[in-house]
């Protein structure tokens, strides 16, 4: 990593990496999504059931946390967090998949993964692999130094009518802003930035980043996207409201037990999670 990517995801909150993976490094990590959709975790879910689109989504799977546990010494990522953040150490968290398929799947709503899970600092990073070349026009979409900014009340992601509905609640957390309504009242009230990607390109993204997007259409059928999560020194425990109506309240969405242990503003740490660096 040369300094114009450290500033770029510094203050942008994303960066592409051209050529990032090699044709091997690929194919290792298509496997392993090709084994995380037939096999899904607990937080596996679906949509558009009994059409014929497809969409798959799930996360940090315990049944698949060994096999890349061991798939990250393989690959580069680690190492390009460390220097990327200029951290003296990188560890890994756990994966997310997609799978949209069948020619239609809306925008995946905006949204912070700051919302979902307790985490502050700016040593966090998720790795976002596409297997196909994704059009910019299909493309994963961020607000460009949103990870510097307000951390917003999640969304449901389950209202038709609001794609701002709250996921805890009480005003514990400020409402996320209805980007695409602001967008489309005002095509520049959000400076945006997006990429354009082959296969082995990777997209850096700083988790606390507003983003979202990535459809599928007629012209862009399908999308298999793998991201992997990581963290550095600068990574501290934030914790999520105590009153919820999402029921994951301080804790975190997952792996509930290292997390209850940790101390809001304490190092995010725990044996739980791969030193790579």
């Amino acid at each position: 990593m040369d300094e114009a990517q450290r500033k770029a995801y510094r203050e942008d909150g994303a960066i592409l990496v051209k050529g990032c993976l090699n044709k091997d490094q690929l194919a290792q990590c298509r496997a392993a999504f090709d084994w995380a959709v037939e096999n899904p975790g607990p937080n596996a879910s679906t949509m558009y059931e009994g059409t014929s689109a497809q969409s798959h989504v799930d996360n940090a799977n315990p049944n698949a946390k060994p096999k890349l546990d061991d798939l990250q010494a393989a690959l580069p990522f680690g190492r390009l967090f460390a220097e990327l953040w200029g951290s003296e150490h990188a560890w890994f968290f756990a994966e997310e998949i997609f799978l949209k398929a069948g020619g239609r799947g809306g925008r995946t709503l905006w949204h912070q993964d700051t919302s979902y899970l307790p985490w502050a600092g700016m040593h966090w990073g998720n790795a976002w692999i596409s297997f196909e070349a994704v059009p910019k026009s299909n493309a994963l979409e961020i607000v460009r130094g949103s990870h510097r900014g307000t951390r917003y009340d999640g969304t449901t992601f389950i209202s038709v009518d609001d794609p701002t509905d709250p996921l805890h609640g009480f005003d514990t957390l400020p409402r996320l802003p209805d980007v695409e309504a602001e967008r489309r009242a005002n095509p520049d009230a959000y400076e945006i930035i997006s990429f354009a990607t082959e296969p082995g390109d990777v997209v850096f993204l700083h988790p606390g980043s507003l983003h979202g997007g990535a459809p599928v259409d007629a012209a862009f059928p399908e999308r298999h996207t793998l991201v992997f999560r990581f963290f550095g020194d600068d990574a501290t425990f934030s914790p999520l409201p105590e009153q919820s109506r999402s029921g994951y309240a301080r804790d975190g969405v997952l792996f509930k037990p290292q997390m209850a242990a940790m101390q809001p503003g304490a190092p995010f740490r725990s044996d739980v999670f791969r030193q790579l660096v």
